[in-house]
């Protein structure tokens, strides 16, 4: 039963702390951890003036359980329900504060739950509200008033804090959503240029079999070796058009660079890290060009998250035999930590013979360079797509 309780709702308050996506999670330790200010409830009247709140001990003991059911519910079950727990929280404080100044703490609590119900006018003004009638209640024991200003302060700090925490995650799920969305429409655009491909290149063929086919039968009475020899040439049509059909296909397969400039483009500008790049008009094989796509989102990843870069720059080149992608930022530099992401990089490029180089300094930003063979073909480089640094 205990298990059930901290196994978390999709739509709960440590769904939206992870930020690897939906689904249930089990016990997380952060809310355990924010509950080391309680601290304070029992040690209010312990330290406060000697008999200002005499009978303190059990009503705060015969609280802490209800306030313990109240504040896990809030963290684990669905967000829409945290009203309840925020109203519980609050009227807990309000029922303590005769027995035990400390009580401030339940209210603090109960204001941090507020900044995840509604806009921020909305939070700002009920969390005003919950803080004013505490003040009255205060101010009509007769406490002094200068001790509301910790609970009014660290109130109203923390619920802009989780205010700003909760649209930060908004934003991320947005922009993943529109990472997944660009993904899908290039994908979506590869698979209708196939499609037109396919159209053109199976029409003609199929038209070509058909006329030899009809040809070797009309032959094959009257000259059987002419015969053989259409049969002969609708084999071998079939076949190239096979050929021309599976290497058509395998294209869908692919991630491309064009699709993963847009994703990164999206990434880092979203974030305030100008972006700009320069490609090589260079046919790829399919292999290839994955294993660049996915080295290329890995090395723009690693820059959003722990670069600190103002400008990411991505060049492709084709010369002298050699096909060279080049990543650059200005960011923090510093030693380089392998992880698993530099390692899949590192086993992806060594499986199409490409050769991976990272140079990072500190305050001098993290170069990656890849090299590898090209075939020889005629390559145009494009003009460098520019954008004007600070673009958020």
């Amino acid at each position: 039963m205990l298990r059930h309780f901290f196994t978390a709702s999709d739509n709960s308050l440590i769904a939206v702390r992870d930020t690897r996506g939906g689904g249930r999670r089990e016990m997380n330790w952060y809310p355990a951890l924010m509950l080391v200010w309680t601290f304070f409830l029992f040690a209010v009247p312990l330290y406060d003036a000697a008999g200002a709140f005499p009978h303190w001990l059990w009503p705060t003991l015969a609280s802490y359980p209800v306030f313990l059911w109240l504040y896990f519910r809030a963290y684990y079950r669905d967000r829409r329900q945290i009203v309840w727990s925020v109203l519980g929280i609050a009227a807990l404080g309000f029922a303590l504060t005769p027995f035990n100044g400390g009580a401030q703490n339940y209210l603090v609590y109960a204001s941090s739950f507020l900044a995840f119900l509604g806009g921020t006018r909305q939070v700002l003004r009920n969390v005003a509200l919950l803080l004013g009638l505490y003040t009255a209640e205060w101010l009509a024991l007769g406490f002094p008033a200068v001790y509301l200003i910790d609970v009014v302060v660290i109130s109203l700090a923390i619920a802009v804090m989780n205010l700003n925490f909760l649209r930060k995650w908004e934003r991320d799920a947005e922009l993943k959503l529109s990472h997944d969305e660009v993904r899908r429409l290039a994908a979506l655009a590869e698979r209708e240029r196939i499609g037109r491909d396919l159209h053109d290149l199976l029409g003609h063929t199929l038209s070509l079999i058909t006329l030899k086919s009809e040809l070797a039968h009309k032959l094959f009475e009257r000259d059987p070796a002419a015969a053989k020899r259409e049969i002969a040439e609708v084999e071998r049509v079939a076949r190239e058009a096979l050929a021309q059909v599976r290497r058509a296909v395998t294209g869908i397969r692919a991630a491309g660079l064009a699709a993963e400039l847009a994703a990164a483009k999206l990434l880092l500008e979203s974030h305030g890290v100008a972006f700009q790049y320069a490609l090589a008009d260079v046919a790829l094989p399919v292999e290839v060009e994955t294993a660049l796509a996915m080295t290329l989102r890995e090395a723009a990843t690693n820059a959003q998250r722990h670069a600190a870069a103002h400008r990411v720059i991505v060049r492709l080149d084709a010369a002298d035999g050699q096909l060279v992608l080049r990543v650059e930022d200005d960011g923090r530099g510093g030693a380089i930590v392998p992880g698993n992401g530099l390692t899949g990089m590192r086993e992806r490029l060594a499986a199409i013979g490409a050769e991976l180089r990272i140079e990072s300094e500190r305050g001098r930003g993290t170069r990656l360079r890849v090299t590898l063979p090209l075939p020889p073909m005629p390559a145009q480089t494009l003009a460098l797509n520019r954008v004007p640094s600070g673009v958020g």
